[in-house]
């Protein structure tokens, strides 16, 4: 019997630096090549991410951070507008942001595939509701924090 292995906590802005490196990567093997021989691109992104804080990463928690990238991972704790920058970055699609105060959420055109992809990412306290037309393609979800 196997003892099934909790995901691998990480900061929001770690999140954040590996997906924005991840889609300059190509592959996962390939991201983890240039963690570990610090061949870092400069960000030329609005984030402007110094990659560099990955290299430490890995460098102090080498196996955690090989499981985030090969096996995924959860965001120790979302902020609103952190939730619609990790849209951005990982999955290349503009969120629009809701402020008003008691109805903060984020809402979002997705993929099946990117609504699972989000929740298996998000820390808890958050829910993720809506879903598609119907024909399958994308829906617009909203990403909000559960009422208590």
């Amino acid at each position: 019997m196997t003892i099934p292995t909790s995901k691998v906590k990480l900061s929001q802005w770690d999140a954040l630096l590996l997906e924005s490196l991840r889609a300059l990567s190509g592959s996962d093997e390939e991201l983890l090549r240039r963690v570990s021989e610090g061949d870092l691109p400069a960000d030329e992104s609005k984030y402007e991410f110094d990659y560099g804080q990955l290299s430490a990463l890995a460098e102090e928690q080498p196996e955690g951070f090989r499981r985030a990238v090969l096996e995924g991972y959860q965001i120790k704790y979302n902020t609103i507008r952190g939730i619609r920058s990790w849209i951005e970055v990982a999955l290349g699609i503009e969120a629009k942001l809701e402020l008003e105060e008691g109805q903060e959420a984020v809402e979002a055109e997705l993929t099946e595939a990117e609504r699972e992809r989000l929740e298996d990412v998000l820390s808890y306290g958050w829910a993720v509701t809506g879903g598609p037309a119907g024909d399958g393609s994308t829906g617009t979800y909203r990403i909000e924090p559960i009422q208590r």
